[in-house]
Parts: structure tokens; C-alpha cells; sequence
């Protein structure tokens, strides 16, 4: 997953020599929502690129229609109708949501060409957002994931859980989790 280097030299207290493994990232993995702490993310993720030389990816989810929507819509649309619509207009939105998450990143970083030189570029999928958000670390072989957390109340999660709770709980990578600013 991700490579170790070795700092040389390290110097204890007793005066030996020791070797220290420290994770050196190479890709990492943005997710973003379009919410201000996604951005903040983002930011985050600059940082961490800049330290160690890596690329940025950043990466958005369209959550698929829920089955019980889905079937509401089917009967009044009928399912011809509906695929039709869906494919039209989901890869209208998809091109559309990549040209604003390049123009983003082109944005942010314009002031700092080497971080711009980083950015990898940015991916729009469709389906359920953590399964797509582990495949695409997955694809891009990512070091780590950075994503932000909304703070949602108790209830919330009891009931929904969250995304980042969940890429948490089944991610076998370091994911960074960046929390709201006050």
C-alpha cells in the first residue's frame, strides 16, 4: 500500500542509532461533496502532497436513486422512460461536476504551480459512496484517503451512520478525516 522510508541517523537518548519507518504517501485520494469542509479537505490534502511529493486525486460520488424512489419513478415515468432519462442526464452531470472540480483545483492552486503540478486530476462516478470511494483507492492504488466530516448530531448517525464513518470502519488504508471548523 504505502511505502516506508527510513530516516538515517535518528540519535536516542543513549546515543545509538536508530532507523525510524515513516510512511511516505504517494497518491492521495480526495473525496469531496461540495461543501465548504470538502474543500477544507482539499486544503489539507495540498499540504500533505506538499511534504511528500505526491499526486492529488480528487473524487466525487453521485449516490444512485434509492429502490423504493426508483420504483415510484418507474410507474410514473415507465422503465424505458426512466433508463433513458437516467443516462442522458447522468452523464450530463457527471461532465459538468468534473469541469467544476478541475476548475476548483485550478482555483485553489493557480498561486502555486508546483502544488497545481500535483493534482492528478478528478474523477465523477455513480453508485454508493462508500463502496465507490474504497474501489476508486482501490484503482488508483491511493496511499491514503482525505475526506471531511459534516458533524452531524447523534441522531443522525444512529439512524444514517455517515460516509467517513463508514470508509473508516472498512478502509484498510490511513484515512484522514477532517473536521468542520468552528
Amino acid at each position: 500500500m504505502f511505502e516506508l522510508c527510513i530516516l538515517d541517523a535518528l540519535t536516542t537518548l543513549t546515543g545509538k542509532e536508530v532507523s525510524l519507518m515513516l510512511p511516505l504517501y504517494k497518491k492521495i485520494l480526495v473525496t469531496t461533496d461540495f461543501t465548504p469542509n470538502s474543500d477544507n479537505a482539499f486544503r489539507h490534502a495540498v499540504m500533505l502532497a506538499r511534504q511528500n511529493n505526491s499526486e492529488i486525486h480528487l473524487l466525487h460520488v453521485i449516490q444512485q436513486v434509492d429502490s423504493s424512489m426508483r420504483s415510484y419513478l418507474t410507474s410514473v415515468m415507465g422503465e424505458s422512460r426512466l433508463e433513458e432519462f437516467e443516462r442522458d442526464n447522468i452523464q450530463k452531470a457527471t461532465e459538468e461536476l468534473k469541469r467544476e472540480l478541475d476548475q476548483f483545483a485550478q482555483r485553489e492552486l493557480t498561486d502555486y504551480p508546483d502544488d497545481l503540478a500535483r493534482f492528478a486530476g478528478a474523477r465523477v462516478v455513480t453508485g454508493h459512496p462508500v463502496v465507490k470511494i474504497l474501489e476508486t483507492a482501490d484503482e488508483l492504488e491511493a496511499d491514503v484517503i482525505v475526506m471531511g466530516t459534516h458533524g452531524k448530531g447523534p441522531l443522525e448517525h444512529t439512524f444514517l451512520g455517515s460516509v467517513t464513518e463508514k470508509v473508516l470502519r472498512k478502509c484498510r488504508r490511513p484515512v484522514f478525516v477532517i473536521p468542520l471548523q468552528p
